[in-house]
């Protein structure tokens, strides 16, 4: 396959009827919220979506993305590199109802008013879903840690333990 831009909305049961499978990109200009949430991001998320109608009759699109995002240590705040996967598995619902008697191995997308599903939205909720809520570097690479000490207080800082009277009391 070869890679191409995706479209923005999908007709999902048109394309479960033909085991649509689609890998292509988003552009992160269309993705603000994401934007919005890093500090930097590279041009393009790649997206491979699948759509298919399971054992039940229900329509599935299942999928993965991925993206390389710059966001900021919370302990040095220094920027450091950090790739977004997202995996998701979703089922479309025309109403509240039909949502709640999905079973719970999918999520439920609502169907916009045309019955397509905003594939780019769809990618970039996910996608802010896998941020980390405080984002930091690994211990080793952080310049904040570099003069820490963490689990042992070094010798000069042990103070006796004041319990240790109760020890000759015994």
């Amino acid at each position: 396959m070869k890679n191409l831009k995706l479209p923005i909305t999908i007709d999902p049961y048109k394309s479960a009827q033909r085991r649509l499978e689609c890998e292509g990109y988003f552009e992160l200009s269309g993705m603000n919220r994401l934007l919005d949430a890093c500090e930097a991001c590279i041009e393009q998320v790649q997206v491979s979506v699948n759509f298919n109608v399971d054992e039940l009759g229900l329509i599935v699109m299942s999928g993965k993305a991925s993206a390389l995002v710059t966001l900021i240590c919370q302990r040095c705040n220094e920027p450091f590199e950090q790739e977004l996967e997202a995996s998701f598995t979703f089922s479309p619902v025309k109403n509240e109802e039909a949502a709640a008697e999905l079973p719970s191995y999918y999520d439920a997308i609502d169907l916009d008013e045309n019955g397509e599903v905003t594939l780019r939205e769809l990618v970039e909720e996910e996608l802010i879903l896998e941020i980390p809520l405080i984002p930091r570097h690994e211990l080793k690479d952080c310049q904040a840690c570099a003069d820490s000490v963490w689990g042992q207080l070094p010798e000069e800082l042990e103070k006796p333990n004041p319990f240790d009277v109760l020890k000759q009391l015994k």
